[in-house]
């Protein structure tokens, strides 16, 4: 689960990391009253108007900007508020605008990077910093990725202060600010550890012209699995931000990701659902989406399973391809029948079922009413459904 920069760095000040703080606008009247508490709380005149949304990139789109006063605060508020932000990360649809961030304004002297994730391939967290922070991080870790350092926690001893020196050189910061750097990456993995992230991203990191280090940004992104143990972070879920279609899966326990191909699938298991995307490919097809319906393929969760994907008009087939361990198949050639009955589909389904009865699966299909198309293997399935798509 993805949450705003404010809300990201409500969660950092509790953990005692400094940040550059402000203010929320939701409805772009209370813009000049914000602007205004924030001025008096920072002792400033100039501020940053912020857009909130789930992406990077937002400064080179003109998503952040620097305010020397009052009047130009308030309208680049109201130009900002229901604007629509294309980025590198939204996609030529772009996000529309919903929240301002108005944050105080910091005299900056150099910027960093540091994000914190999971290295899976070392079954380890990864400390990654770079002195070379901001917006053009992506164009520093393809041009010049000797700039970017990188240490490996050891899962039973966690951070160790030698680490931290490590990265602290890799910033090359000023030794007379060390005693603060290294607490505040003790307390930024801390965050991270204690929250169950999965990415914890400041960029920038800055050090001002005072000499002291500040969250500029803040990115965190949360395991889903985890958020149980933190209803207070659930909370901040932003339905807006979100594709639709993905939230309404959610509803039904079923992990849905839109993409742009016309064959549909609907699978039970991860491992299952990549390798049925990747031999439509295989096949000449494009997949419309990853669905995973879990080990309950009953009829609620098919007929579920069915009105997700049928949303989406660039469908033109589907494949139901199950792996029958924990769940029968014939329990499951049942539900597909009942469920196409009740909601009277006439539209091109492929379906392959392995496993624990599989065989009196097919001959359920084969004997029934309904209209769909039987499969002897994975290879067999994609080869029936990417022809129907094509025909369709």
């Amino acid at each position: 689960m993805k949450i705003h920069e404010y809300q990201g760095k409500a969660l950092l000040k509790e953990f005692n990391i400094p940040i550059q703080d402000g203010f929320l606008i939701e409805d772009a009247k209370d813009a000049r009253e914000t602007i205004k508490k924030t001025q008096n709380t920072f002792n400033s005149e100039a501020v940053i108007v912020k857009a909130q949304i789930h992406a990077g990139g937002r400064g080179k789109a003109g998503g952040v900007k620097y305010c020397p006063s009052t009047d130009i605060a308030e309208q680049t508020a109201i130009d900002l508020m229901g604007k629509t932000l294309v980025t590198h990360q939204t996609g030529p649809e772009g996000k529309e605008v919903k929240k301002i961030f108005i944050t105080e304004a910091l005299d900056i002297e150099k910027e960093y990077y540091v994000a914190i994730t999971l290295d899976r391939s070392r079954e380890k967290n990864v400390i990654m910093v770079s002195p070379e922070g901001g917006v053009d991080i992506e164009k520093v870790a393809e041009e010049t990725p000797d700039k970017i350092f990188k240490v490996w926690i050891e899962p039973n001893y966690g951070l160790r202060t030698f680490q931290i020196q490590e990265l602290v050189n890799g910033l090359g910061l000023d030794k007379s600010i060390h005693k603060e750097t290294i607490q505040f990456f003790k307390n930024l993995y801390s965050c991270y550890e204690s929250l169950d992230c999965t990415l914890l991203e400041v960029n920038p990191l800055v050090l001002t012209e005072e000499g002291k280090i500040i969250a500029l940004d803040s990115k965190l992104d949360f395991d889903n699995n985890a958020l149980y143990k933190h209803p207070q972070i659930a909370d901040m879920r932003d339905p807006d931000e979100e594709d639709p279609t993905e939230l309404e899966a959610s509803k039904y326990n079923l992990n849905y990701i839109k993409l742009d191909g016309n064959v549909g699938c609907m699978v039970n298991g991860a491992g299952l659902a990549m390798a049925t995307m990747d031999i439509i490919k295989l096949s000449g097809g494009e997949p419309a989406n990853f669905l995973d319906v879990g080990g309950a393929a009953n009829v609620d969760t098919i007929k579920n399973g069915f009105k997700i994907i049928l949303s989406d008009k660039n469908v033109k087939a589907i494949l139901i391809n199950i792996f029958g361990g924990i769940v029968r198949c014939d329990r499951v050639a049942n539900g597909v029948v009942q469920a196409i009955e009740e909601m009277k589909l006439d539209f091109p389904i492929v379906v392959r079922l392995e496993g624990t009865n599989a065989i009196e699966a097919k001959k359920i299909l084969d004997n029934s009413n309904v209209s769909v198309t039987s499969a002897n293997s994975m290879e067999d399935a994609a080869s029936k459904v990417v022809n129907l798509a094509l025909r369709s």
